[in-house]
């Protein structure tokens, strides 16, 4: 099959990266007050982790998704770790997840101690399924003194962490009245997703912990970073954040003392003021991915296209959500006319890329518990991300 057609479709939306001979699939950009809050940092000298930049992040990224509160961390991976601990996850624990995600998912699992439970996605969300998870549970699992086992190994069951596939957001109702019933801590993994709205309600603020990602490859970046979102029924918890993310310090205006094993995951203030000028262009920003996803769809959709290339489907938002459309991404007809797309695209200077290799085909996770996982593969085996910056 040859894909020159949708080679120079995508050339024709991304001109000015065409005419440069390469389109990237997810360039950062910088429009807006990037060079005048780094310079303030500047000024200042407060570029490490104490500065003014820190707080009017946490605060504008509470505001703009209805958090309660927001911490910042260095990395969305570090996020993870933190909200899995903030959630009760011990050693010897188990957490569900799906198979379909970023490494940084079950890393941050097994940072804990704990062991990753794989379980399948649904088809529309490419995100953890309610009813495969609603059928594995029942089958496996058991509540005592309101904590939930599994039968087969005896280890407590203490959270579940959905993904939101490439900023679509799962089917969180279903999710978080499973969990409710079952005694398990729902964590958001909402790397991916902000600017993403599940009815009218921000990702990430569902769940126990919510977890955002600003790598250099996300809707907005900080160059690396992360923030763990809090709602109102777990606020208290903000505060043991901010606590356990700066090394665990009494407060004191000179003395030393810690009073728990903390962690360094304090995002520096320069990387902040990044982020706060960042964050006041992520309206435009969205409306950007999104109107490039409309033109996706629009030109996937059209009978010439489906008859000459044997079906592809562009992914669409769930029902009922807002996605912020963070990574586009086709369907192709198999396994093969997947290989053929990225050879060409790439070939030809159009970065494209396949989805994640699954968790539990990976060595350190291939022991790991799974359930049926047919929608996962049948997905890896066709899902194609496609260039998906902001156009200016």
């Amino acid at each position: 099959m040859d894909y020159q057609q949708i080679i120079d479709q995508i050339k024709t939306m991304y001109p000015g990266y065409a005419g440069q001979g390469f389109v990237p699939l997810h360039a950062a950009t910088f429009s807006g007050n990037e060079k005048k809050y780094l310079n303030e940092c500047i000024d200042t000298t407060f570029v490490s982790s104490v500065g003014e930049f820190v707080n009017r992040f946490e605060r504008e990224i509470a505001g703009y998704t209805g958090a309660a509160r927001a911490v910042v961390c260095v990395s969305g991976t570090n996020a993870l770790h933190m909200a899995l601990m903030l959630a009760g996850v011990e050693r010897g624990d188990e957490v569900i997840t799906q198979p379909l995600t970023f490494i940084a998912t079950a890393n941050a699992i097994s940072y804990c101690g704990a062991h990753p439970v794989f379980l399948d996605v649904d088809r529309d969300t490419m995100g953890l399924s309610p009813a495969k998870m609603k059928s594995w549970i029942e089958a496996h699992a058991f509540v005592k003194d309101r904590q939930c086992y599994n039968r087969g190994t005896g280890r407590r069951i203490k959270a579940c962490v959905p993904m939101h596939t490439f900023g679509h957001p799962v089917h969180l109702d279903e999710l978080v009245a499973l969990c409710r019933e079952w005694h398990i801590e729902l964590v958001e993994d909402a790397a991916e997703s902000l600017g993403s709205f599940y009815k009218g309600r921000h990702t990430g603020t569902f769940g126990r912990v919510g977890v955002l990602s600003f790598n250099g490859n996300k809707t907005i970046t900080t160059g690396g970073g992360g923030m763990l979102l809090f709602n109102e029924e777990n606020v208290e918890l903000a505060e043991r954040a901010k606590h356990l993310t700066t090394q665990a310090k009494v407060p004191h205006r000179w003395e030393f003392v810690h009073d728990a094993v903390g962690y360094n995951y304090r995002m520096p203030n320069i990387n902040a003021a990044l982020g706060c000028a960042q964050l006041e262009c992520l309206p435009a920003y969205v409306e950007s991915k999104r109107k490039v996803a409309a033109e996706y769809a629009a030109y996937f959709s059209q009978p010439e296209v489906q008859a000459r290339y044997g079906g592809i489907e562009f992914f669409s938002e769930p029902a009922e959500c807002r996605s912020n459309y963070w990574l586009n991404a086709i369907i192709l007809p198999d396994h093969e006319a997947q290989l053929a797309f990225l050879t060409q695209t790439n070939d030809a200077g159009v970065m494209t890329r396949p989805i994640w290799e699954l968790m539990n085909r990976l060595p350190m996770f291939g022991a790991c518990e799974c359930g049926n996982l047919s929608t996962a593969e049948w997905l890896a085996d066709r899902v194609v991300n496609i260039p998906s910056s902001v156009r200016l």
